[in-house]
């Protein structure tokens, strides 16, 4: 008997909203992606909890003799202030405060990501992919979503039509959320707003003249939504349709939603089999997050738990 049938893995699937046994798509193979860091400053305990969950779900998977593709993206371009279709680029805000290029921003905080990692003992996934880097597979995606129906181009940006997709496919069965209430919730759109409805996304941006991060596309020099990079790398790596699909919970909405909505109206197909999401680290009650001003940093958990022990000791605590 194999580790694999003396030990069966069951998990939580945020999808169905049940733990589930799990059995790969193609057996013996598990194909894994995880939303990586937008490296535009140093990563938090609470981020750092997210890899490490991970990295030991990896580590027992391949213990139980799978072979894992594990695919763990960069955000190095798209990722706006707020989380949101406006506003600055958060690299390009950083790099602009402190005088320096997008990618020296991005190479700095990529580098600290690492090396934390490296500190915490985490075994590098198999691919780690940038946004930057598949610029020309977003494009594409874009195209594809205009030609299917389920996207429009206004004035050199292109947003993903969710209540169209809603017609024909369910948005928001992954995080429970009702269109109805997101209409009613979200906010008016004003007279200068280019969205049909409030709830749109957008997947492609037209760069204002001030933005430094820019590509040229067939909608003219803009940058990709924020949302597309994990949907065209995940896709790309692990095929249309992959077995687990990771990240933090505050994820789930919208950004994970999103992901679900761009490949089903791109492929027609379901992304992922099983949905994985870490919870938040917590300081009195709150989710740790830089702009609570309530996060710590690796470094200085170290300062006190390495003047006694390891920092692996910290997988323990």
């Amino acid at each position: 008997m194999s580790l694999k049938e003396k030990y069966p893995i069951h998990l939580y699937n945020t999808l169905s909203k049940q733990k589930e046994k799990f059995e790969p798509i193609e057996k013996d193979h598990v194909g894994m992606y995880v939303c990586g860091p937008t490296v535009y400053s140093d990563v938090h305990l609470g981020n750092v909890r997210t890899f490490m969950s991970f990295d030991v779900i990896y580590r027992y998977l391949t213990y139980v003799g799978y072979k894992v593709r594990y695919v763990r993206n960069i955000t190095d371009v798209g990722h706006l202030e707020n989380d949101a279709d406006e506003g600055e680029d958060k690299i390009a805000q950083k790099a602009r405060l402190e005088q320096l290029e997008p990618m020296e921003i991005v190479q700095q905080y990529a580098n600290g990501f690492h090396e934390v990692l490296k500190q915490f003992n985490n075994i590098p996934p198999s691919i780690e992919p940038t946004a930057t880097g598949h610029i020309m597979e977003q494009i594409e995606m874009v195209q594809g979503l205009l030609d299917n129906g389920f996207a429009y181009e206004v004035n050199g940006s292109v947003y993903f039509d969710v209540s169209k997709y809603d017609k024909e496919h369910n948005y928001g069965k992954l995080s429970g959320r009702k269109i109805e209430e997101l209409m009613e919730s979200g906010r008016a759109l004003d007279s200068q707003d280019e969205k049909r409805n409030k709830i749109d996304f957008a997947i492609w941006k037209k760069a204002s003249p001030s933005h430094i991060m820019r590509w040229n596309s067939p909608w003219g020099e803009g940058f990709p939504g924020w949302h597309l990079e994990c949907t065209v790398m995940s896709t790309k790596y692990l095929g249309e349709t992959f077995d687990i699909h990771g990240g933090g919970m505050d994820l789930t909405f919208p950004h994970h939603e999103c992901e679900i909505a761009q490949s089903v109206g791109s492929t027609g197909k379901d992304p992922v089999k099983y949905w994985l999401h870490t919870n938040m680290l917590t300081v009195n009650g709150q989710k740790m997050s830089k702009s609570l001003g309530n996060s710590f940093l690796p470094r200085e958990l170290f300062a006190v738990i390495m003047k006694f022990w390891s920092a692996a000791t910290v997988l323990w605590l």
